[in-house]
């Protein structure tokens, strides 16, 4: 087990905290869904409580190590002064004369945050003088960014090569949720796939097909799955690539005693538009249309092989769920488990999107903050970020 924050006395120290603050921002610079920021906020009380001096880092977007504006993490400081009813000050840069100097002034109680960590190329390339020049800052290092612990970058893992780390209570809750699925869930055991490739899924798969007794697989990615089942898929997306490695899946699941549920009737359109016109078809897609969602007969089946379930694990959306006309196998779904008796936990990314859209967070077990390295840890690796960190 790694050390938590809990196990590093903080009183009187400077606490320099790895946060995940990637927010989606409009086109005015306004915060579209301040999940990411909220969900840190124990660990940023009980820094402030400590009371400690709190350093925050984060990277926004992806400024390729050079300042742009408009990825800013200013809107990221005023939301979070909001939050926490207190004035958190924001930082011109995360390295440097005066940024040290700023955090020289600090008192207990005080946040900062750093500016966008990424407007630096070292950042991304785990430099050791970047690290290091970071680490100055502070006299012990808490991540809490899952999202970003499948990167092994300076202010993830470079960082801790510096200083005492340990992990704040979001990576800790993560980690509890993403183990029992894996490790220690209570059976039976569905998952549920969806998204646009399969190439993203296949390492999932084939590292989880031992554990669950279920596979239900919708979205773009189905298409491949069907095409290698000899199904008509019209003009919907499909990896080529991959229909033989679907084949070999089926094989797999049989050979492990797992029931694969596929689309059998689907929301076609011969454009994805929000105005598209659209009709339901069993079996078959005809050609010049795609398939955009799981019909009323698939959601029906579907819902039949998760009532019994007592773990559901769900990641990617089972249509193109950002427009309405394809976004009703997604919700029906995403309802359908919240009101089951079992530990739903949600894969971050688009998921996590679609269900806190559908204002359904609070009826899930867990929504994991971090697309990419929640798919990293159900393939079963180690994230740098947390491999990183000191051992209790």
């Amino acid at each position: 087990m790694k050390k938590t924050i809990r196990d590093i006395d903080i009183k009187g120290k400077r606490v320099l905290m790895r946060v995940d603050f990637n927010v989606p921002l409009d086109e005015k610079q306004n915060i579209t869904d301040d999940t990411r920021i909220k969900s840190v906020l124990p660990t940023i009380k009980y820094a402030q409580n400590a009371p400690s001096k709190l350093i925050l880092m984060s990277h926004l977007g992806r400024p390729k190590g050079s300042v742009n504006p408009q990825m800013s993490l200013g809107p990221c400081g005023e939301r979070l002064s909001k939050l926490l009813g207190k004035d958190v000050k924001m930082l011109k840069d995360c390295v440097g004369s005066s940024v040290e100097e700023e955090v020289s002034k600090m008192k207990d109680g005080d946040v900062v945050l750093l500016e966008n960590l990424r407007f630096h190329k070292e950042e991304t390339k785990n430099d050791p003088q970047f690290a290091e020049s970071l680490a100055k800052l502070g006299d012990v290092f808490i991540n809490d960014a899952f999202g970003t612990c499948h990167r092994a970058h300076a202010s993830t893992e470079g960082i801790t090569k510096y200083l005492p780390s340990a992990m704040g209570f979001l990576v800790e809750k993560e980690i509890e949720y993403f183990d029992k699925v894996l490790n220690n869930p209570d059976k039976p055991v569905a998952l549920i796939l969806g998204g646009a490739k399969v190439s993203d899924k296949i390492a999932v798969i084939e590292n989880m097909l031992k554990d669950i007794d279920f596979l239900l697989i919708g979205g773009a990615m189905a298409y491949t799955f069907l095409k290698s089942r000899l199904k008509g898929v019209g003009s919907s997306r499909v990896e080529e690539d991959k229909i033989e490695t679907a084949s070999e899946i089926f094989q797999k699941a049989r050979d492990n005693n797992v029931s694969i549920f596929l689309p059998e009737d689907h929301v076609i359109a011969k454009a994805i538009t929000p105005t598209a016109r659209t009709r339901v078809v069993r079996e078959h897609i005809p050609d010049g249309w795609i398939g955009l969602d799981i019909g009323p007969r698939t959601i029906k089946k579907f819902k039949n092989a998760l009532k019994g379930a007592k773990t559901i694990l769900w990641n990617g959306p089972v249509g193109y769920f950002e427009m309405k006309p394809f976004k009703r196998g997604t919700t029906d779904i995403a309802k359908f488990i919240s009101r089951l008796d079992a530990t739903t936990v949600i894969g971050g990314g688009d998921t996590a999107a679609a269900i806190n859209a559908l204002g359904l967070a609070k009826k899930m077990s867990h929504i994991s903050t971090g697309g990419g390295a929640s798919l990293e840890y159900l393939e079963g690796k180690e994230l740098p970020g947390i491999k990183a960190l000191q051992d209790k």
